[in-house]
């Protein structure tokens, strides 16, 4: 674990008061139980200056050793590129203090134009801990300095990033040297270093736009979890983000603080910063607490699995009412997760004189999401009334309505398509339909119906988009006949189904008479489908070929004839197959 540095207004400030003395430049990390005459000694680094090839001069190297003796504790050198020694720290784990790493500051196409040179008493090579600093603060260079029990400089051992090419490791370990032997002319490397970072670092951006990091951790196996990243994958591209990396750690708790270990969590963040990534996904669903507290860490944004499918939603609506379900969502997810750092509400409204009496931002934006919420709520009533006037005269018609539905991407919009003549927008990613699409479907002898399609449903989803999206579903209430669409070739079919049924138990629909359809099942090997259909009792079709819809059509009609004999019109003179005009 990094040890944070004790904060202090300014270097200048001595770390003990004492009259008639001096101030003593500050001293980071590890420094109590230290007399005033070692931190004087250790306030006299801060005088040291390296000429511009080296990385660190024998001189220096020498009095840090000596030091590091007296004191019995590692002493670290934050360097500047000019030779200036910026920070001096105490302890195997300090880092540079946050006010040096604000005011020397990183980004993905630039180091942060500072090195960490350490002493060791045990002679021990560059940590793991040590490589996680260097990823994670975008250093030019880490290295170790090994002091002998007689208080001489030993061998030095160097770490630099490596620009983020196609399989290749973070970092390249140097081989360890006595100082006066060190190969690397430190102004001339950093140099190309840095030249070569920002090439390679622009090339991939134009490449690849949006990239993420997707992250696991929790008490599941490492096969479910690589399971559930897959799919998380799929909504990552759904969003148009590319993956560049996936991550599973097996936790036995939770951690409460960052989800996963905090070592861990800043290997992940080292490398979403080496490889350029612009998100961080996780799979499991942050705490308001867990997402400041990775904020605090890193200024790389950071996201759960909801936000991504809100996000998914909130690009695919189109429909008003879809959009007002999609923002109501968003805001109550939003709302517990306000820490009034960098939030802007603009769009919400507000503006000049918005603002109460003694309120601060935070309170201010709070207040105009709860109003917001409000409108949104009285929106989607108004929405359920039109909606009952919808379903009164679909009675008043007395047709029988069948609906479909399922797991995200199992193709229900295709099958809609290929029943009805439609032409329903039926891309092959998750999500794609949000809104409820009702068609006529007129079956060989004549019956209609009217077969609705709508959102897709998805393993744990989201509890604030199913209470936003509720009074679409509710248009499953009609439905004489659910028609249970599964994708046959799906490496988790079981956790498919139950997802649905799950979603279907919450909105008290699971009594509702369904039939189990496999689709897609022209992707499977010879035979597997037969075998799939016999063991669930399904039904397998594809949507793409409509010859293998037959036994599905006339399964429907047998099963509406018996739930709803009274319901439909019969005409003679209509041609056998599938018709439709739009209801």
């Amino acid at each position: 674990m990094l040890t944070r540095p004790c904060l202090h207004p300014s270097r200048k400030q001595s770390n003990h008061s004492h009259k008639g003395t001096t101030p003593i430049p500050e001293i980071h990390g590890q420094t109590l139980g230290l007399r005033a005459s070692q931190l004087a000694m250790l306030a006299r680094l801060y005088r040291r200056r390296m000429p511009a090839d080296d990385v660190i001069s024998a001189e220096a190297a020498k009095t840090l050793a000596q030091f590091t003796l007296e004191i019995r504790r590692p002493i670290g050198l934050v360097i500047t590129r000019r030779g200036a020694v910026q920070d001096v720290l105490v302890g195997a784990s300090t880092e540079p203090s946050p006010t040096t790493l604000t005011t020397f500051r990183a980004t993905p196409r630039a180091l942060r134009g500072l090195r960490l040179i350490r002493s060791s008493l045990k002679a021990e090579p560059i940590t793991q801990e040590d490589l996680t600093m260097l990823g994670l603060l975008r250093l030019d260079m880490i290295g170790t300095l090994a002091v002998s029990p007689k208080g001489e400089p030993g061998l030095l051992s160097l770490a630099h990033l490596n620009p983020p090419t196609l399989n290749a490791p973070l970092y390249t370990r140097l081989e360890s040297t006595p100082v006066q032997q060190c190969p690397v002319r430190f102004q001339a490397f950093v140099g190309e270093l840095e030249s070569e970072l920002q090439r390679e670092s622009a090339s991939h951006t134009m490449a690849k736009g949006q990239t993420a990091i997707l992250v696991s951790a929790s008490p599941k196996s490492k096969v479910e979890q690589e399971e559930r990243l897959a799919e998380l994958a799929e909504l990552a591209s759904s969003a148009d983000l590319r993956v560049i990396e996936r991550l599973v750690q097996r936790t036995q708790n939770s951690h409460l603080r960052f989800q996963l270990g905090s070592g861990k969590l800043k290997e992940v963040l080292a490398q979403a910063m080496q490889k350029g990534a612009d998100l961080i996904i996780f799979d499991q669903d942050l705490a308001p607490g867990q997402l400041r507290a990775i904020a605090e860490m890193s200024s790389l944004t950071v996201i759960d699995r909801t936000q991504l499918i809100l996000d998914i939603f909130a690009q695919r609506a189109h429909s008003r009412e879809g959009k007002v379900q999609v923002e109501l969502a968003q805001l109550r997810y939003l709302l517990p997760r306000l820490s009034g750092q960098g939030t802007s509400l603009s769009r919400l409204g507000g503006g000049i004189g918005s603002r109460g009496p003694g309120e601060t931002k935070l309170e201010t934006d709070r207040r105009r999401i709860r109003e917001r919420i409000d409108y949104l709520e009285k929106a989607i009533e108004d929405f359920a009334r039109h909606q009952d006037q919808r379903r009164s005269r679909r009675v008043r018609q007395d047709f029988p309505v069948l609906s479909i539905v399922g797991y995200t991407n199992a193709g229900k919009s295709t099958l809609l398509n290929v029943l009805t003549n439609s032409q329903v927008s039926a891309a092959p990613r998750v999500f794609e339909t949000l809104d409820t699409t009702s068609r006529r479907l007129r079956f060989p002898h004549g019956r209609e119906v009217i077969i609705t399609d709508t959102v897709g449903f998805i393993r744990d989803l989201p509890k604030d988009l199913l209470a936003a999206f509720r009074t679409t579903l509710d248009e499953l209430r009609d439905a004489n006949l659910l028609l249970h669409l599964v994708d046959a070739g799906a490496k988790d079919l079981d956790a498919h189904i139950a997802a649905v049924e799950a979603v279907l138990k919450s909105l008290t629909l699971d009594e509702l008479p369904r039939i189990l359809v496999f689709n897609k099942c022209d992707q499977l090997p010879a035979g597997q489908a037969d075998v799939l259909c016999q063991r669930y009792g399904a039904i397998g079709i594809s949507s793409l070929h409509p010859e293998t819809l037959r036994p599905l059509i006339q399964q429907l009609e047998d099963r509406l004839a018996v739930l709803a004999p009274e319901g439909g019109t019969f005409r003679k003179s209509t041609p056998p197959g599938p018709l439709a005009s739009q209801s």
